[in-house]
């Protein structure tokens, strides 16, 4: 069975298949993005978009989703670009994981996903 790595650095790759199974690193904003958790959360869907495309997947076919976020009266705000992004009929099962201490304290929002190959 192959593995397929894609971004891969000398910490981590940025996406994973195996058996048509895509694993995605968790997703940040740029450094720059500033503190907005809305803007952060729009970044760091754009690259779980352009990911799965890399993989042969798409946000329809993710399974599951885990957020984290720093601060909990951020929740709304990256709600509201989650729910613009993803597709009815189409949403994964998530969890959000509220109060989290991210690698960078740029970071206020950061999304892995799991998804089915096309």
């Amino acid at each position: 069975m192959s593995i397929q790595r894609i971004e891969t650095g000398p910490r981590m790759s940025q996406a994973v298949v195996h058996q048509k199974t895509v694993y995605l690193a968790g997703q940040v904003a740029d450094p720059d993005a500033g503190p907005s958790v809305y803007t952060q959360t729009q970044q760091a869907l754009a690259s779980i978009d352009r990911l799965l495309a890399a993989a042969g997947s798409d946000k329809t076919r993710i399974l599951s989703a885990t957020i984290w976020l720093t601060d909990m009266d951020t929740f709304a705000d990256m709600n509201r670009a989650w729910e613009a992004w993803v597709v009815p009929g189409a949403t994964p099962a998530r969890a959000t994981v509220l109060s989290a201490r991210l690698a960078a304290p740029e970071y206020r929002v950061e999304i892995g996903v799991i998804a089915a190959q096309a």
